[in-house]
């Protein structure tokens, strides 16, 4: 069994900086592809960034230039670090583990973000 523990979240004000961190128990971190995910009061959960185990990024367009993602595979933690951050981007944010070819898909309890004008 897979969990993932995010932590990190808070109240910021705009053009502030928060980062995210998600803590992956069990052997299979090094081959997932972890993700951050999002999702606003009323909206549907949106892809916020992903990252392979071999470390390539991916991003969404309103979060490209302010948001990097990162893992760390000798601490089984991938990191959301968000700069310039907007009122747009209040949310809760879920991490996601994704194990290649198993379809098997797993996630967070989620951390709020809460970014004032």
């Amino acid at each position: 069994q897979v969990q993932l523990v995010e932590s990190g979240g808070g109240l910021v004000q705009a053009g502030g900086s928060l980062r995210l961190s998600c803590a992956v128990s069990g052997s299979t971190f090094a081959i997932a592809l972890m993700g951050w995910y999002r999702q606003a009061p009323g909206k549907q959960r949106e892809l916020v960034a992903t990252i392979s185990s071999s470390g390539t990024t991916n991003f969404a367009d309103s979060v490209k230039g302010r948001f990097t993602i990162s893992r760390d595979n000798a601490k089984n933690t991938v990191y959301l670090q968000m700069n310039n951050l907007k009122p747009e981007d209040t949310a809760v944010y879920y991490c996601n583990a994704e194990i290649p070819h198993t379809g098997w898909d797993f996630w967070g309890q989620g951390t709020q973000v809460t970014v004032s004008s």
